[in-house]
């Protein structure tokens, strides 16, 4: 139990919840408002599933240099309280029950599922190679909202499934900005390593305006739609709510100033994700 305890820890189980509303929004788009119950149990399984993959990869893979860290040396991998062979214990159990879900929801998602794993595990090696790795990070990321449209939907490669495309530009961007800011806090440490990420080889100044750019491509993509799909005024009025929170978020960093860096990273995440789905939800059944 104790080392349960500190696996949850190390992959931040808990903020889960701000990762589940996109998900929830392909959901629900593809369904028309609320689906079935069999479809929002077995796509909140595969996306707790996908997720705990991803971090439990992304913490092995890089527990050495968390270790060399001393933002990320307490953790529990590089403070030696949680072993790596465990943390690929659990990994692999999710990637079970990720596997176990996708086969419950239809065979076009169990037929795309390799393709989702190779960026769960591979995107966290990318930044030993390319400073694309937070466009990679907001690509994996951007699979939860489509993965729920295929869920819902089984089909992907259609005229009618443009919303999905939609979506999963939008959170690319999201998440690609998200990781902009946040990587501003390891700059130097990523120089000294040979660690490849936008702050470390243009600085932090061409990071956050970068991240404001790809902020204002996830506006746009979420505009494109509530355009596709015939949304109403809630997802209008969700919509300029979120606006309004990413200029906030970005007011509160700044090159020099990045001591308020977790509260634009985690809080305001969690504030637009669960914005939009209500909004969506709302927009849906106000048709």
């Amino acid at each position: 139990m104790t080392s349960l305890r500190l696996f949850l820890e190390t992959i931040r189980f808990e903020h889960t919840v701000f990762a589940l509303p996109f998900a929830y929004l392909g959901m629900v788009l593809a369904a028309g408002g609320w689906p079935s119950l069999r479809h929002f149990f077995w796509i909140t399984v595969a996306m707790a599933a996908a997720r705990t993959v991803a971090f439990a990869v992304n913490r092995w893979a890089d527990r050495v240099y968390d270790a060399r860290n001393p933002r990320t040396a307490h953790r529990p991998i590089p403070s030696g309280r949680l072993s790596p062979r465990a943390t690929l214990a659990y990994g692999l159990v999710a990637a079970v029950v990720l596997t176990i879900a996708a086969w419950q929801l239809n065979p076009l998602a169990l037929k795309l599922l390799p393709g989702a794993l190779l960026f769960l595990v591979g995107y966290s090696f990318t930044k030993r190679f390319t400073w694309l790795s937070h466009w990679v990070l907001g690509f994996t990321d951007g699979l939860a909202p489509m993965g729920a449209w295929v869920a819902v939907r089984a089909s992907l490669f259609t005229p009618a499934d443009r919303p999905a495309w939609l979506l999963l530009a939008a959170v690319t961007f999201w998440i690609a900005g998200f990781d902009l800011i946040y990587a501003c806090q390891d700059t130097e440490f990523d120089r000294a390593e040979g660690l490849h990420a936008v702050p470390a080889r243009f600085g932090n100044a061409v990071a956050l305006r970068l991240a404001r750019a790809n902020h204002l491509l996830t506006v746009g993509f979420l505009a494109a739609v509530g355009r596709s799909v015939g949304l109403g005024w809630p997802y209008w009025l969700g919509l300029a709510i979120t606006a309004g929170l990413l200029i906030y978020e970005h007011s509160l960093v700044s090159p020099t100033d990045l001591s308020r860096v977790n509260v634009a990273f985690f809080n305001v995440n969690g504030y637009i994700a669960v914005t939009l789905f209500v909004a969506t939800l709302l927009a849906l059944y106000a048709r």
